[in-house]
């Protein structure tokens, strides 16, 4: 008989203390967000946080043979292509004013441009925990072709982007879009931020994608909204 497994043992402890406070604080939230609203997907998210927290066992890592993941607070890579009917320079025009962006990009709350290259962001964190705020700059541009841009040093969020505009044919224009957001929280939410980068990487795809539906939408008028950024 092997006596060296007792039944009922208690987890091992292999979460730090701010992991662990993390998870019962965004535990509860989604657990009492989760019965308020009936839903089941966030009453076992905000269920397992907690218990996480409370115990300081995590059976991801477990799983993975480590007392922690090599990287919790891992980046969120959106890339992407999208095609659209609308001709290059008008795709471009629309993008380059980053104040359009949260038109069709359902995860930001807004997007202010404080001169020609720097802007100030704005964005919903998932789950409706509250809203993230940063400053930006315009790191590369070639006009009518490529747009990048990334987050201000002590911004509460790193992130960045790019999008490079291709002429496909016929007033066609294919999008190349890369994304970047590095999860927020700090150490104190490594565990957090690695449960919420699924649904974050979710929102901003769906959200990229729905560029096209906006772009082409004949009740938008965002064609000739492009056209007269220009001039703006």
């Amino acid at each position: 008989m092997n006596t060296n497994a007792s039944v009922g043992a208690k987890p091992s402890v292999n979460v730090d203390v701010p992991e662990r406070i993390a998870s019962v604080l965004a535990g509860s939230w989604f657990l009492l967000n989760g019965i308020r609203k009936g839903s089941l997907i966030r009453m076992g998210l905000g269920g397992w946080m907690v218990y996480r927290g409370a115990t300081g066992h995590c059976p991801l890592y477990s799983a993975a043979g480590k007392p922690h993941l090599p990287d919790p607070v891992k980046n969120v890579n959106i890339r992407t292509t999208v095609q659209v009917n609308r001709p290059r320079h008008e795709v471009y025009s629309f993008w380059r004013k980053f104040e359009n962006l949260p038109l069709f990009m359902k995860h930001l709350k807004q997007v202010r441009q404080t001169d020609e290259r720097n802007s100030h962001w704005e964005a919903h964190i998932p789950g409706g925990m509250g809203t993230l705020a940063w400053d930006a700059v315009i790191a590369e541009e070639q006009e009518g072709r490529l747009i990048g841009w990334n987050s201000l040093p002590g911004a509460t969020v790193e992130n960045a982007g790019k999008v490079e505009f291709r002429e496909i044919g016929d007033g066609w224009t294919e999008l190349h879009v890369v994304i970047t957001y590095r999860a927020p929280l700090g150490a104190a939410g490594q565990g957090l931020s690695s449960l919420l980068n699924p649904l974050f990487e979710k929102m901003v795809l769906d959200d990229v994608k729905a560029f096209k539906k906006y772009i082409e939408a004949g009740g938008t008028d965002a064609a000739a909204t492009a056209r007269n950024l220009t001039v703006s």
